[in-house]
Parts: structure tokens; C-alpha cells; sequence
């Protein structure tokens, strides 16, 4: 088309839509984040953006109308926390407070930049999440309710799976993609990529010894499809910002007792798989040595498959994962394949790993697994584009 879209990211995180948008042609003019370390890597990475730190609730227009254009942008994103909505702890979604109602945030924001479609990411049991303990409502159908009335009434709602594009993880994502013109005509983006698995994932990265304290920075002989991908910056626009060795890729420290753990398990199987396989003395005697810990984690010590895509990677990616060959969890490079964000992409806000106490600080693990997959990112990009071609002919 003869112009470049125009976006703003609520909710950004470290940066993982405004990447795949930005490959797609799109160009962000405002991103919003209430964390610092995720604000640090998000400018470090689009130096041309906005970063506004703050809770998005008092984000005024003061902060915002500066960046834009008078007559308002393209596209507002808003993937807002899933924590209240995930299935994947056993107590977050019996919370009910003001987290699972910040899509009220996007829709503002949107209409404060006169944006002519909103487009909404979260976890696909978003849509089973009632809005009151006692209540029958559904939180999804109050969002619905909600865009109709800021005058986004032409909508459509998907739930995604990465694996189909491009991604190298089993991660279903739940989109509603809403616009002002009744008449325009909404589709998600069509979903044709083989699965690309760990293997091809982590090509090209050569092995650190975990304790080691030696980082790998030398690319190996070894080539895939996709880890060429991660490394075509001209693909990612990222020319100006391109990395001639590898970054993020620290081995962890990891106690003897944690080695011998990781050593009982082969591909496909966890601290779980050694629960089951273990009783009696000999666990007891696993325990006493430390090798399995007293209480068993059911999403703890997996060791990846290289020939399929891995789990959700989540922000307890480091404890979710080991790596498919060698005895150690995976490195912050190595997560960051598997959510696609290009080898250029520098994690350099906050600490390396942090305890999951302080919710204000996100360490490079957090940001990575809370962060949507670049390349899903930039399937939508396309689409966005395509869609307003069409219907501003």
C-alpha cells in the first residue's frame, strides 16, 4: 500500500509485537509497560519508539498524542497480563480483581488515538473466565460488550496455533481483532507453516558448560531454515542493530545433586517421569541425596524433544525446560529461539534471573516467556496490511 501503518503497543512487554510488526512493514510509535527491565530491552531494541513507563491506567494524552499522528494510527495491540485467566497454576484463576478487566485500557487508549482497529492477545481460557465468583458473565462477552460501545462493533475472535507459524512451541493464543467500518471485512491470518521443531530451533548455538561461567558467543557449523531465520536481520529490519556475535547465551549454575537429576531423564519426560519411575527406598534415597526434591512439580525439569516443538515457554521457562542433549536448563538465547525473537535481539533490561516474588522486576527468562512469539507477531502484520489494502481500495 502507499503508506506505512501505524501502531501503538499497550502492554508491550519486551517488545515481541512491535518485532514481528515491524518485519511485516508496520512502523510503532508508542509502546506502554509497566515494567522497567521490560521497558530497558524494549528501547534498547526499537530506539525509534516511545517507551511510556507506567501503569497504563495513568497514561494520559499528555503522554501520548505528541508521538502519533493528528489524524490518529492504524492499529492498537493490547495483550494485557494473563495470569487471572491461565489454566497453568492451580490458584490464579480464582482470583477476581483488576487485572482481568484491563482490556478497558487498550479500548482507551485506542479511542484516544482515533485508532481504527484494536487488536487483543491472551490465553485461549480468557474465554471461560467468569467476571464475578457468583457471576454467569463471562469476562470475553463484557470485552465484546465493551468494544460496541467505543464503536469497534465489526469484530472477529481466533485462537491461533504458533506451530503454524513458524513458531517452534506448542502455544495457543486466543485474538479478537476488532475495527470501527462495519463493513470491512476481518480474517485472521491463514495458518500454513510445518511445525519446526527444537532441533532446527537451536541450530547454530554451541553448547556451554553449565557452572562454567563461559558464555557462547561463535556460532557452530550446524544450519537450519529456521536458525538462518533468526539471523537474517535484513528479514527483521534489524540491520542497523545487528549483533555480529551471539548474546544471552550464560550456561546457569546448577548444584551437583541438579546435574545428577537431569542426567536420569531422557527426551519427552520430567520430574514428574521420575516420581512415577522412582518409589519406595530408592526414592526415598534420591531424596536424601537431594537428586529429587521432596515434593514433586508436575511443569518442572522437561527435557525438550529435538524433533518436535517444545511446550509453552513460560516465564518459569528455566525451570520448565532442560536442554535436549546436554545436562543443564536452557540459556536465555536458547528460550528466545524457541519464541522466535531474532538473534540480534538483545535481552538487556533487568537481572539475569530473580526470584518470582518481586512482580515489578522481570529477569531475561520472565520477559522472554511472558513476551508474544515475534513470528506470530509478524503473520498478523501481514494480515493487518493485506486487510486495510483491501478495504481502502
Amino acid at each position: 500500500m502507499g503508506r506505512q501503518l501505524t501502531h501503538i503497543d499497550c502492554f508491550a512487554g519486551p517488545g515481541g509485537i512491535c518485532t514481528g510488526l515491524h518485519a511485516a512493514g508496520m512502523k510503532t510509535l508508542v509502546a506502554i509497560e509497566y515494567i522497567k527491565s521490560c521497558c530497558e530491552t524494549y528501547q534498547a531494541n526499537h530506539p525509534e519508539v516511545h517507551v511510556i513507563h507506567s501503569d497504563i491506567r495513568k497514561v494520559t494524552e499528555e503522554q501520548v498524542l505528541p508521538y502519533i499522528p493528528e489524524e490518529g494510527v492504524d492499529l492498537v495491540t493490547s495483550g494485557m497480563p494473563c495470569e487471572t485467566f491461565s489454566t497453568a497454576g492451580n490458584t490464579s484463576r480464582s482470583f477476581y480483581d483488576d487485572r482481568q478487566f484491563l482490556f478497558r485500557e487498550g479500548i482507551r487508549i485506542a479511542q484516544m488515538c482515533k485508532a481504527k482497529m484494536i487488536l487483543f492477545e491472551n490465553v485461549p481460557a480468557i474465554t471461560s473466565k467468569k467476571a464475578a465468583k457468583d457471576s454467569n458473565q463471562l469476562i470475553v462477552d463484557v470485552l465484546k460488550k465493551e468494544l460496541r460501545d467505543a464503536g469497534f462493533e465489526n469484530y472477529m475472535e481466533v485462537v491461533l496455533d504458533s506451530t503454524q507459524f513458524g513458531v517452534p512451541q506448542k502455544r495457543n493464543r486466543f485474538f479478537i481483532l476488532a475495527c470501527r467500518f462495519p463493513d470491512w471485512w476481518l480474517q485472521a491470518p491463514e495458518q500454513h507453516h510445518r511445525p519446526i521443531c527444537v532441533g532446527d530451533a537451536l541450530a547454530g548455538l554451541p553448547n556451554v558448560i553449565a557452572n562454567s561461567g563461559v558464555e557462547g558467543t561463535e556460532y557452530t557449523d550446524e544450519h537450519s531454515a529456521y536458525e538462518q531465520l533468526m539471523r537474517d536481520d535484513a528479514f527483521w529490519k534489524r540491520e542497523d542493530l545487528k549483533n555480529a556475535r551471539i548474546t544471552n547465551h550464560l550456561p546457569m549454575k546448577h548444584r551437583e545433586c541438579t546435574l545428577k537429576r537431569f542426567a536420569l531423564l531422557k527426551p519427552g519426560e520430567s520430574l514428574k517421569t521420575l516420581f512415577d519411575r522412582y518409589k519406595g527406598e530408592e526414592r526415598e534415597t534420591l531424596q536424601a541425596e537431594r537428586i529429587l526434591p521432596k515434593k514433586m512439580f508436575i511443569k518442572r525439569n522437561y527435557r525438550l524433544k529435538v524433533d518436535e516443538p517444545s511446550p509453552t515457554v513460560t516465564s518459569h521457562c528455566l525451570d520448565e525446560f532442560v536442554h535436549p542433549y546436554y545436562d543443564r536448563a536452557l540459556t536465555v538465547r536458547e528460550c528466545a529461539r524457541l519464541q522466535s525473537f531474532p538473534d540480534s535481539y538483545d535481552f538487556v533490561g533487568g537481572p539475569y534471573i530473580v526470584p518470582h516474588i518481586d512482580r515489578t522486576v522481570q529477569d531475561k527468562y520472565e520477559q522472554i516467556g511472558d513476551a508474544v512469539p515475534p513470528l506470530l507477531a509478524y503473520a498478523w502484520g501481514e494480515q493487518i496490511i493485506r486487510l486495510f489494502e483491501m478495504n481502502e481500495r
